[in-house]
């Protein structure tokens, strides 16, 4: 936890004295009625129509994997992994709310329930879902993955993978370790998550959290997640979820002080400590913020729980 008592006693007063009104309930994708699967799925493609708010060309769907390739790449491995994460998905879920006019919350994906069998996940249905594993009569596409020709975002055509311009179609390529098709789930399975939470520091917590369930899913998934540009797959966004998800679960445990507990590397390959002032930049996309302004989902301009 960062020793800062000024500054932590000002950020619980803070805390206090703004807290949202009527935050929001982010629910789990399977619990959502088929109706309000629908109204986030076309929410989502809705973006597809609307044009970048960061390069002249180009859709606002496909601002969200260029920001995260361009500048979160900084986060990972770091303290700020989950704070610039908490950010991205809030401003996704704006832009799904205020451009789009979607009415609910941003959903997540609990691959705990799913990880004896997690390519059968509901996420995954070509029905009520995300569409599934790549088609292995398709050409071969990026990131040793195919094309994904069923569900609502089999018409995808995808400008870049990682560094490269590169126009695809939606990617993944399901593989646990030499078996295609399949996708390991030991490290989200309930009692790894269990360990998880047992963390008693943020340090602690977010790399066993990084290391393990966020790097299984898209080393599984392969394709378009595997890379900086895995907002290219809608399903990024449920995965990212539901690790916010954990993170406010264990800060929910002792909220007293984990709700200012941030401690690690401020960014990837430095050595400089983390701290609540540090910035968590999304360049000409919105506006920097500090860590101190999303570690509490119910202050501020945040304002939702799960």
């Amino acid at each position: 936890m960062i020793q800062v008592n000024g500054f932590i006693a000002k950020l619980k007063a803070s805390t206090q004295s703004s807290k949202c009104r009527s935050p929001t309930t982010r629910r789990e994708w399977r619990s959502l009625s088929t109706y309000e699967k629908d109204g986030y799925i076309n929410a989502v493609r809705c973006l597809l129509s609307k044009p970048s708010k960061v390069r002249p060309e180009g859709v606002l769907y496909d601002d969200f994997p260029y920001i995260h390739n361009q500048i979160g790449g900084y986060s990972h491995g770091a303290a700020a992994f989950l704070s610039w994460h908490r950010y991205l998905l809030h401003l996704y879920e704006t832009e799904l709310r205020t451009t789009c006019g979607y009415t609910g919350s941003l959903t997540y994906w609990d691959w705990s329930l799913d990880w004896e069998a997690l390519a059968n996940s509901p996420v995954f249905s070509n029905t009520t879902g995300f569409g599934g594993d790549g088609n292995p009569t398709a050409p071969n596409s990026v990131g040793n993955g195919h094309c994904v020709t069923d569900g609502p975002f089999s018409d995808l055509a995808l400008p870049f993978f990682n560094s490269d311009d590169h126009i695809h179609c939606l990617s993944r390529g399901f593989a646990d370790g030499d078996v295609h098709g399949r996708l390991p789930g030991d490290k989200v399975q309930p009692a790894a998550i269990d360990e998880i939470l047992r963390q008693p520091d943020f340090e602690s917590f977010f790399m066993k959290l990084e290391k393990g369930p966020h790097d299984q899913i898209p080393n599984g998934i392969r394709g378009d997640f595997i890379k900086f540009t895995a907002p290219n797959d809608p399903v990024f966004f449920l995965h990212h979820s539901q690790l916010d998800r954990l993170w406010w679960m264990w800060q929910q445990r002792d909220p007293l002080v984990r709700l200012s507990d941030y401690a690690g590397k401020a960014r990837h390959g430095s050595e400089d400590r983390a701290s609540l002032q540090d910035v968590l930049p999304m360049g000409k996309f919105a506006p920097d913020m500090h860590v101190s302004d999303v570690m509490n989902t119910e202050t501020g301009f945040l304002c939702y729980r799960y």
